[in-house]
């Protein structure tokens, strides 16, 4: 199937079910209260599908998949009759509001512990976090590191994959603060690297973690063994495909398919002679890479991509798998590290400690429940968790027109011993539309540059 498509699908369903599971929240404890509730509507616009309940609600899957809402019977909003005012959400008592409206963000935050539950009972496939190259006067340097140390543990976490070491890892840097790392070293004696996080430099740009400590992961010597192509792309242009071994490119032996990657990036537009291997016979191709952006500088780019052979990652694969009741603990564990990571970070870029450009609007959200998706199940969840967390808490964010902003209201009536007014709350709305705006532009905007390099 198309990527495009995978990636419209699967933002498709992401989307569906934490909206689902979001505005039921909200129902679930309206309906406990004594709310009449009258629509519950998955997405926006035109209804593509209705029905009526027996309770008289009615269930509702709209056009736009971009949120959802449920409507409840209140004063505010119509005429209601009098033998149904019990029954209005404004009639209710603060307590029983705020219940309502914070038990949206409460249903995503549960979702993210089953999913981490689910998660970890089927195990969480990975690589063992050996290091590759440091990069010399970098962070990782300056505490020591080596090629070859496997990282045992990063302050009071365990880390036998690259996902929770690096997960490790962010969470130190978003609180600007050392960390002791306990490693393996390749004549397999344990060691401690003091690595230094307090300037906050990790999260100066997005997804570059590694990179900005001076770390790789370590990756095998492949054969320049081309796996398969890019249709329309220039290798299949130049005639390339599955299985073709690259022995030299303009008379100069290609070693690896590193090595052939590096002659490819610095040759954007330039025509390259390959000696290939197809077969068992010795052919000359000619090859021009494309050029495509690549932070402030243009790079070769030919569309093909390399065979890996299984067996050179047997000994680095890892499965990291609980049992029912620790993968529970476990899931508790994971969402309130990623509650608190997620509120850590949007601090840091509301300070200006952190780049706005870690946020990520529908684009990047599309692309990533894609990649997740193909993964597998397991892969799918695991974005799953994450979405619903960051879902949970922008939604607590106190804006007016936010979940968070209405609870904000409630306390101050709680304080005042009334509500605010009208005036006020309307002023507020106007303020929160826009400022929701601006965040939604940001986030657009950063998808929009990540997809032109």
């Amino acid at each position: 199937m198309d990527g495009a498509l995978v990636s419209l699908l699967s933002f498709v369903v992401a989307i569906g079910v934490l909206v689902t599971v979001h505005e039921f929240g909200h129902f679930w404890v309206a309906r406990r209260a004594g709310v009449r509730v009258l629509r519950f509507s998955v997405g926006f616009g035109r209804p593509l599908w209705r029905r009526e309940g027996r309770d008289g609600t009615e269930y509702v899957i709209a056009a736009i998949p971009l949120g959802g809402y449920v409507k409840m019977l209140d004063e505010r909003e119509g005429v209601v009759p009098p033998a149904e005012r019990e029954r209005a959400f404004n009639r209710k008592g603060v307590g029983a509001r705020m219940a309502i409206v914070a038990a949206g963000p409460a249903f995503n935050f549960l979702f993210a512990v089953l999913a981490y539950w689910a998660v970890f009972s089927l195990g969480v496939p990975g690589l063992k976090p050996v290091v590759g190259e440091v990069r010399p006067a970098s962070p990782a340097a300056l505490a020591g590191f080596r090629p070859g140390d496997e990282i045992l543990r990063v302050g009071d976490e365990r880390t036998p994959s690259w996902q929770l070491a690096a997960f490790a890892l962010l969470e130190a840097a978003a609180e600007r603060r050392a960390v002791e790392v306990e490693v393996r070293t390749p004549e397999g004696t344990r060691a401690v690297r003091r690595l230094d996080l307090a300037g906050g430099e990790a999260l100066a740009e997005s997804g570059r973690l590694l990179e900005t400590l001076g770390l790789a992961r370590w990756r095998p010597r492949l054969p320049p063994v081309i796996d398969a192509v890019e249709p329309g792309g220039p290798a299949a242009h130049a005639g390339l495909g599955p299985g073709d071994r690259v022995r030299a490119v303009d008379g100069r032996p290609v070693e690896d398919w590193e090595d052939f990657v590096r002659v490819v990036r610095a040759s954007p537009g330039r025509t390259l002679r390959l000696e290939i291997e197809r077969a068992g016979r010795r052919l000359e191709v000619e090859l021009v890479p494309a050029a495509r952006a690549s932070g402030d500088e243009r790079v070769g780019y030919i569309g093909a991509r390399v065979r890996v052979p299984r067996e050179l990652f047997e000994g680095q694969r890892v499965v990291v798998r609980y049992g029912p009741l620790a993968a529970l603990g476990e899931g508790l564990e994971r969402t309130w590290d990623m509650t608190a990571l997620t509120v850590r970070m949007l601090w840091r870029m509301v300070v200006g400690e952190a780049s706005v450009r870690n946020l990520s609007g529908p684009l990047s959200i599309a692309q990533y429940a894609g990649q997740s998706a193909s993964l597998g199940l397991v892969s799918f969840l695991s974005f799953l968790a994450v979405v619903s967390v960051s879902l949970g808490v922008i939604n607590l964010l106190p804006v007016p027109i936010l979940d968070g902003g209405h609870l904000l209201y409630y306390a101050i009536e709680l304080v005042r011993g009334r509500p605010l007014s009208e005036q006020a709350q309307a002023l507020g709305q106007r303020i929160g539309i826009v400022l929701l705006g601006l965040l939604m532009a940001l986030a657009l905007y950063n998808d929009v540059a990540r997809l032109l390099g």
